[in-house]
This record gives structure tokens, C-alpha cells and sequence, in this order.
């Protein structure tokens, strides 16, 4: 494969996805601008006067206060989740049943796994971080984590170890380094923030609903509660529809970084053959790449593989499809996923 253009593609993509999200942002706060003008509209029962156009009449003032408020509520509540999700990579290992590798461990597979990371970081340039195992873990799979390289971490599942050869140990963490080296975790942070910042504006609409929902209208207040359940609910269904299309939107995101992690590890390893062979290796056994652990689906994106199943999962997965992976390193591959235990 040529992993340069490879790369340059998948960057390419990945700004275009980004832009669309920042898009989306925008279309949700003018969809929230005319939910308050209707709601506004609808309590003072007023009409266009004059036969003049509905923009004349519109109160810019009003619309730039909504747009100030809507764009604080997404950046505070971005805030917050991205101060919650900054624990650093150990914390994301541990939570996942991670435990540290000992430099100085007697066991084989674990001595063979810190000196691919150690062969990977001097290949990728970048420090070697702390490696975690996850014993508990029978699938094939591995995750980076952390949002720089001064608090990365690399983990890999016991299933990994037990199946993989050298050269595919290899490739699946050059993969991970390329993680680390592209800043996709600190990218997967920033648009996982601004995902709640938008669900902020849904979990808003729900609590003027609620509210609303005790009070007794009568009289002349009667299309005043009327008018502020429409703007409830519309608030609720622009915010979670937000969340759900930006959501498939931040999958579509990470699937090109796997992209982008792929061919970096074919150039960090000059060996198209170890990742491709790991992806195979995963489509031939019988649990494939998936975690048990009830943490596993928060950090998904994360992964090596797709490590959980998802609703939707065409258009929601965080990771492309193992063969079309695979097609991309190796061309001439036959599409059969055929077993082989030639671990060292």
C-alpha cells in the first residue's frame, strides 16, 4: 500500500467530518433561535403587522443573546466532560481491569510485548509509555489512551497476546502509537465535549418540560405555558437529535483515524503483512475483538478493533468493517478468514 497518500486521505476526511460537526453546531443553535421566536411568538399572540416580511420584524438583539446562550451552554458543558475524561490514560486502563506490566517481568509474552512497544517508540519517535495487560480479556484487542504523550498508556488484552505472532503484535501497536504520535485521543476528547455541550441543550428542554408540566394554565397565562412547553420540547428534540447525528458523526470520525492509525503502522513497521495479519487473525476466531468489561463501551473509539456491539452499528461504529481494513493493506487478500496459531 502506499502509506503516505493513505494518510493524506484519511486526514482529509477527517477535517471535511470535522467541519460537518462544527456545521451541525451552528444549524443547532439557528434551529434554537426560531424555537424561542415561536415560543415568544405564540405567548405574545402577535402577528405580522404591516404586511411586512418575517425577518423585518425579527429582534436581532434577542437572536444574538439566544446564540451567546446556546454557545455557553455547549462550551460549559463541553468543559466539564472534558475535565471528567482528563484522568490520563492509567485511569482508562484500570477502569477497564487494566494491570501494569513490570519492566522486569519473568513472564515471556509479556517481555515480548514491552519490547515491541519499546521497538515501536523509537520507530514512531515518540516515548514509550506504560503498557497494561487486560487478563480478564479473552478477545483480541488494543487500546491507547491518554491525551498527550506525557500520560499515555497502551493496553492490550490477554486474547492479544495469546494469539498474536511478532510481526502482528507489532503492527497492532505501531497502530497505537500512531494514536498517541496524531493526537487522535485528545481529538476523540474534544468532540466527545462538545457531544454533551449539545445533549445540555436537550437535558435543558427536558427540565422546562417537567416544570411546566405541574403548572395549572388558566386564563390569560394559559398561551404563556403553552408557548414555553413548545419551546420544552422543541429544545428536547433539537438537543437529542444533535447528540444522536453528531454522534454518528464523531463515529464516522474515528473510523477514518483508523484509517490514518493503519497506514501509520505499515510505515512505522515497513511490514504490511503483521497488521493485516492481526485483522485477519481477528475475523478467525470465534469472539473476535469484542471486551467484556462494562467499561469497554465509553471508551470504544479507543480500541484497536470494535470492541463492543452498537446499535445501528453501519453507521455508528467507531471502527470500519475488518475486511475493508484489511483490503486497504492488502489488496490481493481473498476475503477468507482462516485460523492459523503460529504465535511464538
Amino acid at each position: 500500500m502506499n502509506f503516505f497518500e493513505a494518510q493524506a486521505r484519511s486526514r482529509k476526511n477527517t477535517v471535511q467530518l470535522v467541519c460537518l460537526f462544527a456545521v451541525a453546531v451552528v444549524s443547532l443553535i439557528v434551529m434554537t433561535n426560531l424555537l424561542v421566536m415561536v415560543a415568544i411568538g405564540y405567548f405574545n399572540d402577535q402577528q405580522l403587522q404591516g404586511g411586512g416580511s418575517w425577518l423585518s420584524q425579527m429582534d436581532w438583539s434577542m437572536v444574538a443573546t439566544i446564540s451567546a446562550a446556546v454557545c455557553v451552554v455547549i462550551l460549559a458543558g463541553s468543559l466539564y466532560k472534558i475535565m471528567v475524561l482528563s484522568g490520563g490514560g492509567k485511569s482508562v486502563a484500570e477502569a477497564l481491569g487494566g494491570r501494569l506490566v513490570p519492566q522486569n517481568s519473568d513472564d515471556l509474552k509479556q517481555r515480548r510485548l514491552l519490547n515491541v512497544v519499546a521497538e515501536m517508540a523509537i520507530a514512531s519517535g515518540t516515548p514509550a509509555p506504560p503498557v497494561y495487560v487486560l487478563a480478564d480479556e479473552p478477545g483480541i484487542n488494543a487500546f491507547a489512551a491518554g491525551f498527550s504523550p506525557r500520560d499515555a498508556v497502551i493496553g492490550v488484552t490477554q486474547g492479544a497476546i495469546d494469539h498474536f505472532d511478532r510481526d502482528q503484535l507489532q503492527g497492532v501497536i505501531a497502530h497505537e502509537f500512531s494514536h498517541i504520535f496524531n493526537g487522535d485521543m485528545r481529538l476523540n476528547m474534544r468532540l466527545m465535549g462538545v457531544l454533551h455541550g449539545i445533549l445540555m441543550i436537550g437535558a435543558i428542554g427536558y427540565f422546562i418540560t417537567r416544570s411546566v408540566s405541574h403548572a395549572r394554565p388558566s386564563g390569560k397565562n394559559g398561551k404563556g405555558v403553552a408557548g414555553i412547553m413548545v419551546l420544552g420540547i422543541g429544545l428536547m428534540v433539537v438537543g437529542y437529535a444533535g447528540t444522536f447525528f453528531g454522534s454518528l458523526i464523531k463515529a464516522a470520525v474515528s473510523r477514518q483515524r483508523e484509517y490514518l492509525a493503519d497506514a501509520s503502522a505499515v510505515q512505522f513497521t515497513r511490514n504490511p503483512d503483521g497488521i493485516a495479519g492481526a485483522l485477519k487473525k481477528i475475523g478467525s476466531i470465534t469472539i473476535g475483538s469484542k471486551l467484556e468489561n462494562p467499561g469497554a463501551p465509553e471508551v470504544s473509539h479507543a480500541f484497536f478493533a470494535q470492541g463492543v456491539s452498537s446499535f445501528m452499528e453501519a453507521f455508528s461504529a467507531t471502527h470500519p468493517p475488518l475486511a475493508k481494513r484489511i483490503l486497504r493493506i492488502d489488496p490481493h487478500w481473498d476475503g477468507k478468514f482462516v485460523f492459523t496459531d503460529n504465535t511464538e
